[in-house]
């Protein structure tokens, strides 16, 4: 076996509930704690182990940052609190620069998947000026608050379905898996 694909079998766990996340997320635009919470103690519990992703003390960093890059996109209105849970689950297995990575590589290819979206339905001018309303917004979120920010971002939708963030993070995962910086 090369010694690359070895390294990918510690991951089979993390894919494999990612995958089970990522259907479910399609299908019915939610994460259940089912999935999440046994993500992150998996993570932790592997941390712990001879043949491990992460040491424990990666682990528990890659959760706070993995929970802290998206709660403030929760509070927003822009996630659900399972693609919270999701990302800080990823976040044990993978450690606090590698759920960073996954975090900016899921926010690209989760942009295409809108993108794609918004242009099948025609609705791509709207897109652009909501995404400038929330753009703004964001900018004085200190003078306007968080909660005129969550509102202005729920009415902002310019798609008919929200974004199942579980697709874009396990696509990110795989591509952040197979390339040759694996470690």
């Amino acid at each position: 076996m090369p010694p690359h694909a070895s390294i990918l079998l510690k991951y089979v766990p993390l894919v494999t509930l990612l995958l089970w996340a990522a259907v479910g997320d399609w299908r019915s635009r939610r994460i259940p704690n089912r999935l999440t919470l046994p993500l992150a103690l998996a993570g932790i519990v592997q941390s712990f182990f001879m043949v491990h992703t992460t040491s424990p003390g990666q682990a528990m960093s890659g959760i706070a940052v993995g929970f802290g890059l998206t709660v403030v996109l929760f509070l927003m209105g822009a996630l659900g609190g399972g693609d919270v849970k999701l990302l800080a689950g990823v976040g044990a297995w993978l450690g606090p620069w590698r759920v960073l990575a996954v975090f900016m590589l899921a926010a690209v290819i989760g942009m295409f998947m809108v993108l794609i979206q918004a242009a099948r339905q025609g609705r791509l001018r709207v897109l652009f000026r909501n995404s400038a309303a929330v753009a703004i917004n964001l900018v004085h979120v200190s003078d306007l608050g968080v909660e005129h920010a969550r509102t202005v971002g729920q009415s902002c939708r310019s798609v008919d379905e929200p974004l199942p963030y579980a697709v874009p993070v396990l696509a990110a995962v795989v591509l952040l898996l197979a390339g040759p910086w694996v470690i």
